[in-house]
């Protein structure tokens, strides 16, 4: 599969597990607890975790680091935009009253647009964090390995 492929397919797949979320928590009543956004984090986690891993298994020996974090930024990139995405047509022509309400958190400063800049911020920047976590993971060690001293 190529390289572009597979963050776009699972930046799509992240998007997609994110939106479903949201909507299953709003059908049953509890999108307005912020708590349960750190299901989110989680959801994110795993999508970035699995691109790195599924492009680690398919360079094998030719693994380079940046392309590792590269791939899981862009990831987090695409699934964060769709996200935003959804959240802006959902805020602005779906339920008005929820950006309100959200608003209302954020003691009126500027428009409900602020609220679309606070998740692609809070997005990004945890594709970022995550990705250089994983890659401590995955990253082919330069160490040099220790041989027992035999006297």
């Amino acid at each position: 599969m190529e390289s572009n492929a597979l963050y776009v397919k699972y930046g799509l797949l992240i998007a997609a597990a994110l939106i479903a979320y949201f909507l299953l928590i709003r059908l049953i009543g509890l999108h307005d607890n912020h708590w349960l956004r750190v299901l989110n984090g989680v959801i994110v986690a795993y999508g970035i975790y699995a691109v790195i891993k599924k492009k680690k298994d398919l360079e094998k020996d030719d693994f380079e680091y940046f392309s590792g974090f590269g791939t899981g930024i862009l990831t987090g990139v695409i699934a964060t935009f769709v996200f935003v995405l959804f959240m802006g047509i959902y805020l602005f022509h779906i339920e008005p009253p929820f950006a309100e309400m959200l608003m209302s958190y954020l003691a009126g400063t500027g428009g409900p647009e602020i609220l679309l800049l606070i998740l692609a911020i809070e997005g990004v920047s945890s594709s970022v964090i995550l990705s250089l976590t994983f890659m401590q993971k995955f990253k082919v060690s330069r160490n040099i390995s220790e041989k027992p001293v035999t006297v």
